[in-house]
């Protein structure tokens, strides 16, 4: 029977002699024997595992789940494809959710914005933020909504929030209750300026956004905070003074 060195195995396949040792060494294809001089030698049914274990790992498995595949006591073809399928999903939802983050930062490049470092981090903070408290239509929604709204309309309801934040300040300063009228009144005045962002429409749509809407709050104050230039403590205050306005 026709046998085959390593070498030789490395020069018509393409693939690395250490590449071959390495499988080897992962115990995916050892040789068939050696020679006089302690050359490895390959046979007809080695190269057929060899193209066994390519093929499987061009589908993207990993040599731990291809030795699995190749094991005597393998699983069933479609259970291991299954766990494939499952596997390249997720993949494909990553990908697509980085190339959303990538097109949005393209899209605001477009438009003339400013972008660098601190422009690029910001955005994938926000959008992996996103990922974490609301479901994939919640978001759609929230992005429908954003270019609904269109950035100057954006701008002027954080330039309507600017000047209340002082008087959130002072009355933080005074340790004030935040559910006060007064502060409550002030609490009503901003959330006014972003009224609507929930769908209303729906109420157990709307109640489930207003709830992801304040575990965000509550677990990234630091993060929401400096994007929004408050310093953290008025911006927990805010909170505090909103929450009863969100339940």
């Amino acid at each position: 029977m026709k046998s085959y060195t390593v070498t030789q195995v490395a020069r018509r396949t393409g693939i690395t002699v250490r590449t071959l040792h390495h499988y080897e060494a992962e115990g995916l294809l050892l040789p068939a024997r050696r020679s006089e001089k302690g050359y490895r030698l390959y046979e007809a049914a080695e190269l057929r595992r060899l193209q066994h274990v390519l093929a499987l790992k061009a589908l993207g498995f990993s040599l731990a789940e291809i030795r699995q595949c190749l094991a005597d006591a393998a699983p069933s073809l479609d259970a291991v494809l299954r766990q494939q399928i499952v596997r390249l999903r997720e993949v494909i939802m990553r990908q697509s959710k980085l190339l959303e983050r990538i097109e949005a930062v393209a899209n605001t490049a477009e438009r003339g914005g400013m972008i660098d470092a601190e422009t690029l981090l910001s955005s994938i903070e926000a959008s992996i933020m996103m990922e974490q408290y609301f479901t994939d239509e919640q978001q759609a929604f929230l992005r429908k909504r954003r270019q609904e709204i269109g950035p100057e309309r954006i701008k002027e309801m954080k330039e309507a929030w600017r000047p209340m934040i002082p008087a959130f300040a002072k009355a933080l300063k005074e340790k004030r209750d935040p559910r006060e009228a007064d502060v409550q009144a002030l609490a009503h005045r901003w959330l006014d300026v972003v009224r609507g962002i929930t769908p209303a429409e729906d109420a157990a749509a709307s109640q489930a956004m207003k709830g992801a809407l304040n575990e965000a709050l509550e677990k990234e104050a630091p993060t929401l905070a400096k994007r929004l230039d408050i310093d953290l403590d008025v911006f927990q205050y805010i909170c505090a003074a909103l929450k009863p306005l969100r339940s």
